[in-house]
């Protein structure tokens, strides 16, 4: 199964989210992140981030949505407010989409440790997701049914801010 996380820069929740997912997804799935406004670069905090926790980030980089097409995702996920509000390519028109929203840790004015620290929370509640998502019995559902799944995880682990 193909998974899209979207976000509006690709450069944290987005990437955060394809390489978590990637690390750890049962065989024969996998994850790909786009951005529909890419910033042109991965935040350095996100690459710190990985590194610290051991995961490999090479090759990443912030692409558009268009730049996906190749994929044909059967999933797509907004992980921002403002993705969730955009039109998708028609290409994406099959896909199961839902919206787990995260808190974006790279737009926080706080000094560098701090803001690590918001990234490694922001890791923690995209893992309670995958923990989830992971979990599914996905073999033995319908459509309908993992539709409703995939949605249910977010309000299952949706809080005020994702930093907290």
């Amino acid at each position: 199964m193909k998974f899209l996380f979207l976000c509006t820069g690709n450069s944290c929740r987005s990437i955060l989210s394809e390489v978590l997912f990637n690390s750890r997804a049962p065989e024969g799935w996998v994850a790909y992140s786009a951005g529909s406004k890419p910033s042109g670069q991965v935040h350095p905090l996100t690459i710190q981030t990985l590194q610290n926790l051991g995961l490999s980030t090479e090759g990443l980089s912030s692409k558009t949505i268009d730049a996906c097409e190749q994929y044909q995702p059967d999933v797509v996920i907004t992980v921002c407010d403002a993705a969730a509000q955009e039109a998708c390519p028609l290409y994406l028109g099959g896909a199961i989409k839902a919206h787990w929203g995260l808190s974006d840790p790279s737009h926080l004015d706080l000094p560098e440790q701090e803001k690590l620290q918001a990234f490694l929370s922001t890791v923690e509640h995209i893992n309670k997701r995958l923990d989830a998502l992971f979990a599914l019995d996905t073999h033995h559902m319908s459509r309908h049914q993992l539709i409703a799944e995939i949605n249910q995880i977010s309000h299952l682990y949706a809080s005020r801010s994702c930093l907290n």
